[in-house]
Formats: structure tokens, sequence, C-alpha cells
């Protein structure tokens, strides 16, 4: 992605910016609350997703090869960074069960092109509906256009994100948590 592209304001009012390592930097105490690190990990995750964004493409991730990546923060009304979102553009997507004896045991092959998500709202901002924005952000987004679905693999047991992605148009294709205990939510992108 463009590193000078943003994602418009949406209707909260939000400014979307690329990650980078100011972003990273401005957002990683996020990293410090006990439910963001159960679910995401320390401070070091968002570093590992400014990482990402340079990686060369073509790498395959569980049985689908990476076309992209891309990683926003979304700012409010006055600046301040509320919400951040980031993903990998796959050439399909594939539903992953871990490692057999003959490699990755892949099932519900989806060949349109698709974009893993994940999205974290600033602790202190919860509930507040930013998370919504930036799944319907993403879905709006030009650097997307060419992205059928969406997915955001979200625990089995956070309600909070399962609500929101619902929230936001996504569906559950499937009730059962895969061997990670995630579920995966859907959503075709607009036309």
């Amino acid at each position: 992605m463009n590193p000078s592209a943003q994602i418009q304001p949406d209707g909260r009012g939000m400014r979307w910016e690329p990650l980078t390592e100011t972003g990273a930097d401005q957002i990683e105490h996020w990293f410090d609350h006990p439910e963001v690190q159960s679910r995401l990990g320390d401070r070091s995750w968002i570093h590992r997703q400014l990482r990402m964004i340079g990686q060369h493409p073509g790498t395959v991730f569980r049985g689908a090869v990476v076309l992209r990546y891309h990683a926003w923060i979304g700012l409010d009304q006055g600046g301040t960074p509320v919400a951040f979102i980031c993903g990998d553009v796959y050439d399909r997507w594939v539903r992953y069960h871990g490692e057999g004896p003959d490699g990755p045991i892949l099932s519900d092959a989806d060949p349109r092109r698709a974009m893993g998500l994940a999205y974290l709202v600033a602790p202190s901002h919860w509930r507040q509906g930013y998370g919504r924005s930036a799944l319907q952000a993403v879905l709006t987004h030009p650097a997307t256009g060419d992205v059928e679905t969406l997915f955001c693999g979200i625990d089995a047991d956070n309600d909070a994100s399962r609500n929101c992605a619902e929230s936001a148009g996504f569906t559950l294709p499937d009730p059962e948590p895969d061997h990670e205990g995630m579920l995966y939510y859907r959503r075709t992108r607009p036309s």
C-alpha cells in the first residue's frame, strides 16, 4: 500500500492512516491491558504487524498465498489513535486444521481473493462503535477493492469481538471452533 494513502473519514469522523513506526509506538500501550494480552499478546505484537508490511508477497501461509498486507490506525476527530485494523490478502481462503504427516490439513476452500483481518480498539474506547467502524472502513477502501471475501478469526469466548463483527455484517458460517479455539466470521465485500 502506498504509505501516504489514507482511508477517508468514516461515519464516525475517524481518519485512517497506514501503520508506521510512530503509530505502533503510539498504540503499543494498549497491549498492557490484560484482555488485549490474553487475545493478542504483548507489545511486540504490534511491532510484528509493522514488520509484515515490508515482507515480500508470495509466502504460503496455512495453505494460501499471501499477496500483500495492509495495516491502518484509526484516529478520532481530535487525532487520537482509537482503533487498529490489519490483514493479509490471500489468493484464496482455506480453513486450516493444523499440520498432518503430509503437510497442512485444509478444508472449506474458497477460490475467491480473501483477506484475513485482525482488529483492536483502544481499551479506553471499547463499546463505542470503533471496531465496527474499522471493519466497515476496510470493506469500502480502494486498496481492498479486489478482495471478494473478508474473514475475522475470533476467539470463541470473545463475545465482545463476535458482537462487533456481527454488527458490521459478518456472519458465522461454521459455529464449530477450529483447533485453536477460533471462529471465522465472513463477509462478502459489497459490489
